[in-house]
């Protein structure tokens, strides 16, 4: 006889048995089961209880299948195209249905099990458990209630399982949600008052009088309404005249002062982007475009204005931007254009935060969503426009499963929505920019900088590259001089260095070893703050040493700058000056983004050193120098994007500088001065970087002309995972070779990766020159699940254009 089962990706499963499973529905959940929804299921051998996400519907017959447990949701967690994009992610990032279903939803909205247990019908004898086990029962049997009942038995699992095993109690799981919606207590007339079977005493009619012309009010409300206690309300619920709900609440953000948006005024080029994409937006087709800026040319009041244009067709906006120290910025201005429409996600903001503006979006409250990568999932509907700011930054592909590009994401939402993807920067990425050139996505061009005075036309800042060779100091001259000129000025200056700490490594005079971390092959970085070594990839830590690991002799050499060292001699060089140092040690807490650069902002700190945070998208007015110290340091990092990295690192701190009515300086200190690279970049020149870069990657065959698929191996015993690594290429050059047409690939390795430890783990890798489509993804997808069972202690990941300098 056939039934209704439903799909359900289950978590905690494993990349290689990740199915949807089929359940039946019992007939006491029909109804209450459907798409959407997360539900418990009994799951393997043990039928442990597992969550749920029910991906679809069927009618089968059911043979061999177990039953839900029960519903979790009311409501669907996931809509149509949230459940579309879980599909998606499934197909093209090789990860699980629940990994996918997480990336959709903010924690805060997970669900924990709690154990909530009752007295089985028969009670335990003597000699059927332990004398320990038979005293729990017998303390929990004289349990006023459930709760009391729960934290006697909870006290001591062990003696609980015991009971639950023989029968004697009775365990179920609860699914509780992380975060508790914020809520506040309501309180409503009863049926019963209606038919007019209870007495009030004189409070409690004033207070039923008020309810009566209402409909409900909070207990506070009420409380103050009819100037009686809370007291009064317990009675008139504790008689059955009212009763008493909780009604979620959802936090607003702050009133800021509004801007008038009218005052923006476009000059020609921003005009001409304006225009041309919104006639994209009023075609309601998908679309993508490239704005490509230089820096200064204000792009971010082309977006206002589009926003506004998109908002105006009854059609609302995400927008995307790599870093969360941009967000403060980005926020207070848009917020100052369009209220409290505007709602914001990152991964900075707290559980409840999150789970706040996650609501507010899907109630409609909001028509703006700003944030970071995951950003992109927003459940916002009728997407009309979504904008990627500096759109080549690596911090929109995610690291960790699932491990999904923001731009591809955002791309699939804008032909679900048939809506425009707009992406921005200075220093687009070389596929982006090749894809424009192609006619793939239509290019605006803006070419000089942005200024609202029609009659002034600022000019790029005047960037000087300083050879460091054999010098053996931090600073030139030229850097030191010109920062002595801003302090006299009283204009400020900004400096990077990409690395934060004092010391980058601690080195052996004896040995040659460096001070490594115990858990990674990799050297620790001292932090003078906290007089520690720490590793900066699983955070290990200790005490400063004062003999090598290695060998034990006490000749130990500090080498290399760190963020923190560069505080300090600035400190030396210009005493009088107030320095504000940004970087991952000073950022943790949740405002400190926000308070630090409206601080710099507001001109109380003189000079702003820090990583690439401070590099992209900020715009302060008074800043007239930006001065790069060892700008070739991530040139030769091992990654075919090195060179682009690098370009654009350089191209966008020499653009934070002379953005306002001073001209603008910038002072790139290297040990490669005649760097092809370095030069460009030097002089904000993209267009011959580009040509420069796509040749190479040509004739490399490197992205755009192919994909690169990297297959990862982890795990405790590094022979066991070299050998699974070796096992993955021998099945993939059997498979290519079993073929009938044979696949475009390139494989190269199995080899080491570049840090062949982190954490505790030894790390292979397999990379592979590849067109990413389904036939490529479906052969890759089937070794990885024919060597499952042999890779049982191995973990391995597989990345679509991610990261290969590792």
């Amino acid at each position: 006889m056939d039934c209704i089962t439903a799909l359900v990706g289950v978590s905690g499963t494993n990349d290689a048995f990740d199915i949807a499973y089929s359940y039946i529905v019992p007939p006491e959940l029909e109804g209450k089961v459907s798409v959407g929804k997360r539900v418990i299921v009994p799951f393997g051998r043990g039928n442990r209880r597992r969550t749920g996400i029910v991906v679809g519907m069927e009618v089968s017959d059911g043979k061999g299948c177990k039953e839900i447990s029960s519903v979790i949701d009311s409501e669907p967690v996931i809509g149509e195209e949230q459940l579309e994009l879980l599909m998606w992610l499934k197909d093209t990032v090789f990860c699980t249905y629940f990994e996918a279903f997480r990336a959709l939803i903010p924690p805060g909205l997970g669900v924990n099990f709690v154990s909530k247990y009752r007295l089985g019908a028969k009670k335990p004898k003597k000699d059927q458990v332990s004398d320990k086990a038979l005293g729990l029962y017998m303390s929990a049997a004289e349990a006023e209630d459930g709760d009391e009942l729960d934290m006697i038995l909870s006290s001591d699992l062990t003696l609980a399982n015991e009971l639950v095993s023989g029968g004697f109690v009775e365990e179920t799981d609860i699914a509780k949600q992380r975060v508790k919606d914020d809520t506040v207590s309501m309180v409503r007339l009863t049926d019963a008052y209606a038919q007019g079977s209870i007495k009030l005493t004189p409070k409690q009619t004033a207070a039923a009088q008020i309810l009566e012309r209402e409909g409900c009010a909070s207990v506070k409300e009420l409380c103050y309404m009819c100037g009686c206690t809370a007291q009064v309300v317990k009675n008139m619920v504790k008689c059955g005249a009212a009763e008493l709900f909780d009604y979620e609440v959802l936090k607003t953000p702050e009133a800021v002062q509004r801007d008038d948006i009218s005052k923006i005024t476009l000059n020609h080029y921003q005009q001409a982007a304006f225009e041309g994409i919104s006639q994209m937006i009023a075609e309601k087709k998908p679309a993508a475009a490239l704005l490509f800026g230089v820096t200064g040319s204000g792009k971010t009041p082309v977006f206002a204005k589009l926003i506004e244009y998109t908002l105006n067709m009854g059609r609302n906006v995400i927008m995307l931007i790599p870093e969360i120290s941009l967000t403060p910025q980005t926020l207070n201005r848009f917020r100052g254009l369009f209220g409290e429409t505007v709602a914001v996600m990152h991964s900075g903001l707290s559980l409840s935060m999150r789970s706040n503006e996650y609501k507010r979006v899907k109630s409609g409250q909001c028509r703006i969503v700003v944030g970071t990568r995951s950003a992109v999932f927003a459940p916002l509907d009728n997407i009309g426009l979504i904008i990627v700011d500096e759109e080549g930054e690596r911090t929109y592909k995610s690291e960790s499963s699932p491990r999904y590009n923001a731009k591809d994401a955002a791309a699939r939402r804008c032909l679900y929505h048939k809506s425009v993807l707009l992406c921005a920067s200075a220093t687009p990425s070389i596929e982006s920019y090749y894809n424009a050139l192609r006619g793939r996505s239509k290019l605006f061009v803006m070419p000089e900088r942005y200024c609202a005075d029609p009659y002034r036309k600022p000019e790029m800042p005047r960037a000087e590259i300083v050879d460091m060779t054999g010098t053996g100091r931090v600073f030139s001259t030229e850097l030191i001089e010109a920062v002595n000129g801003n302090l006299e000025r009283g204009e400020q200056s900004i400096l990077l260095l990409n690395r934060r700490g004092y010391h980058t490594y601690i080195s052996c005079c004896d040995c040659k070893e460096p001070v490594s971390c115990p858990n990674c092959s990799v050297p620790m970085t001292y932090h003078k703050v906290n007089n520690r070594l720490i590793c900066h990839y699983c955070g290990y830590s200790e005490d400063y040493v004062q003999k090598c690991p290695k060998c034990g002799s006490t000749h130990l050499k500090a080498s290399g700058m760190g963020t923190q060292r560069l505080e300090d001699e600035l400190a030396e060089f210009f005493p009088n000056a107030r320095i504000l140092r940004m970087d991952a040690d000073t950022t943790y807490s949740r405002y400190a983004y926000d308070k630090r650069f409206t601080a710099f902002g507001n001109g109380e700190y003189d000079i702003m050193v820090g990583t690439q945070m401070i590099a992209k998208g900020l715009d302060f007015p008074n800043v007239t120098l930006a001065g790069v110290l060892n700008a070739d340091k991530a040139l030769f990092s091992g990654d075919f994007r090195s060179y682009e990295r690098t370009f654009s690192l350089i191209t966008q701190v020499v653009g934070r500088s002379g953005r306002a009515k001073a001209g603008g300086r910038a002072i790139i200190q290297t040990y490669v001065p005649d760097h092809y690279v370095i030069n460009l970049a030097a002089q904000q020149n993209y267009t011959a970087f580009y040509s420069q870069e796509i040749a190479m990657r040509r004739a490399l065959i490197y992205p755009p002309f192919c994909d690169i698929c990297v297959i990862g191996f982890s795990g405790a015993d590094e022979k066991e995972v070299s050998a699974a690594a070796e096992l993955f290429a021998a099945k993939i050059a059997e498979g290519v070779e079993k073929m009938a047409e044979k696949m475009p690939i390139r494989v190269l390795g199995p080899s080491k990766c570049t840090f062949e430890k982190i954490n505790g783990k030894f790390r292979y890798r397999i990379i592979i020159k590849c067109r990413n489509n389904s036939a490529f993804r479906s052969f890759i997808s089937g070794i990885r699940n024919e060597t499952a069972g042999q890779m049982r202690k191995i973990s391995v990941f597989i990345d679509m254009n991610g990261d290969i300098s590792l």
